[in-house]
């Protein structure tokens, strides 16, 4: 998730719903885009108005046959050929 719509490309504009965040606050889910890091492209990423951070889910990356690992203030996505 995103709440800068200039980060996502391909992007599609459709109310899908809300979401819940564990401080209660419920904000809109107004659409999806591509989302390119380098030379990796995140698919199906939401666009949320007023999120002030991005949000990722490590179990889809882990689902998707990704590696995640975090260092003190880095986090590294590859695949599990180690690219």
């Amino acid at each position: 998730m995103t709440g800068d719509r200039s980060q996502l490309i391909n992007f599609v504009h459709k109310f899908l719903g809300t979401v819940k965040f564990g401080n209660d606050h419920v904000a809109k889910i107004m659409g999806y885009g591509d989302y390119q890091i380098r030379n990796v492209t995140i698919s199906r990423v939401y666009y949320v108005e007023g999120l002030g951070h991005n949000l990722l889910s490590v179990g889809q990356f882990c689902d998707s046959d990704l590696e995640v690992a975090f260092r003190q203030h880095t986090c590294f996505i590859r695949n599990l050929k180690g690219v």
